[in-house]
């Protein structure tokens, strides 16, 4: 194929964009599309640059509920749209999958929406979230296709009739790169360690995280071992503050590693993952990518999360907000023989080359594409 077709990609930050569609964004330009990845400034935009693609700063206040700044935005993705001409549009985060699916209407630009979790939205009767609601209502009727990380979220939508006469087909959330996330037993050293890796919010279920930690490390000392692993002080109302987590690391509950690029070598160093959280979400990539590891999971029966497990088979899964489930389900893995958890963990690795191998994401993703550009 030459390059006649230019595929838009765009989500609120170049780090989502880079870590989470890095190989989506080189599929597409091995197929012979351009590619114009378009997401605020950050450290990860130079990175989208050297990946091949056309990349475009855009303004956008993913937290926030100024209709000023979104305007803003708005007219941002008008002024790109215009310039670049893209024959489609690949949308990933709330506001993206809002602002750009309308612009793209107006400017003839075909959509192909991502339905990551929709954390609060409808939950909450904030004004915002109504809003919110109203406007995911009337934008995703405007895209050609949407492809949905769980069935919850699809009967999410289907229930308050949004979208129902939109293409849409379901993926495995993001899936894992299993070439990039290989099998990395921990060390059977008589500690056992978790690891959680999440933005700090507390909806992701830190605060739980910590009590059961506090719990254990009370049980069995320095046996056991609690990490946190992301983004802190946040712009979200959930968001755990470092005055807060200095307080839980002084008092030796939890260790807090900051970020990393290279997540494959902590998650190579523990016993299990952890995400306790009641957040609404996709499928959780940390949970895929220690999956891939060999990790065993302990996760709650929560949207997005259930996927992911097994229940006895490669993990636990445990009550949304419950400090005494999630507890006693890592206390199940403390008390487990090393090699019983070496097998729990290759367990995950066949459920993730089953269920969430990232290729099966891409080749999605790939036919979409080819099937729209056809209808045009």
């Amino acid at each position: 194929m030459s390059i006649t077709h230019s595929c838009a990609i765009t989500a609120n930050t170049s780090w989502y964009l880079y870590n989470f569609r890095k190989n989506t964004i080189l599929a597409l330009l091995q197929k012979g599309y351009s590619v114009v990845a378009i997401a605020p400034y950050d450290d990860y935009s130079q990175k989208l640059i050297e990946l091949g693609a056309t990349y475009i700063p855009i303004s956008i206040d993913s937290g926030g509920t100024n209709p000023v700044n979104d305007l803003a935005t708005v007219y941002a993705f008008y002024k790109v749209y215009k310039k670049h001409k893209p024959c489609i549009t690949l949308n990933f985060t709330p506001k993206n999958n809002i602002y750009s699916t309308l612009v793209a209407k107006l400017t003839g630009v075909k959509t192909l929406n991502n339905i990551a979790g929709l954390g609060t939205l409808f939950i909450s009767e904030s004004l915002a979230s109504k809003i919110a609601r109203v406007l995911y209502k009337y934008s995703q009727s405007k895209a050609h296709f949407i492809f949905f990380q769980n069935e919850d979220d699809r009967a999410l939508f289907k229930s308050h009739r949004i979208a129902q006469n939109v293409k849409s087909d379901r993926l495995p959330g993001s899936g894992a790169d299993l070439s990039r996330f290989i099998v990395s037993p921990a060390p059977d050293d008589g500690v056992t360690r978790f690891l959680l890796i999440a933005r700090m919010l507390f909806d992701k279920g830190i605060g739980q995280y910590v009590e059961a930690a506090r719990v254990l490390k009370s049980k069995y000392g320095n046996s056991v071992e609690f990490r946190l692993l992301g983004f802190l002080d946040v712009d979200n109302p959930s968001a755990v503050s470092k005055a807060q987590m200095n307080t839980w690391v002084n008092e030796g509950v939890v260790n807090y590693l900051g970020t990393s690029d290279n997540v494959e070598a902590e998650i190579a160093q523990v016993d299990c993952m952890v995400l306790p959280s009641y957040y609404r979400e996709g499928v959780p990539k940390s949970l895929l990518e220690a999956g891939a590891m060999g990790k065993p999971i302990v996760t709650t029966d929560n949207v997005g999360c259930r996927e992911t497990v097994d229940n006895g088979f490669n993990g636990f899964i445990c009550e949304p907000r419950s400090i005494e489930s999630l507890t006693n389900a890592l206390d199940k893995i403390i008390n487990m023989p090393h090699s019983e958890r070496l097998k729990f963990g290759i367990n995950s690795r066949h459920k993730i080359e089953n269920e969430f191998d990232e290729k099966i994401v891409i080749n999605k993703y790939l036919a979409a594409v080819k099937q729209l550009l056809n209808e045009a």
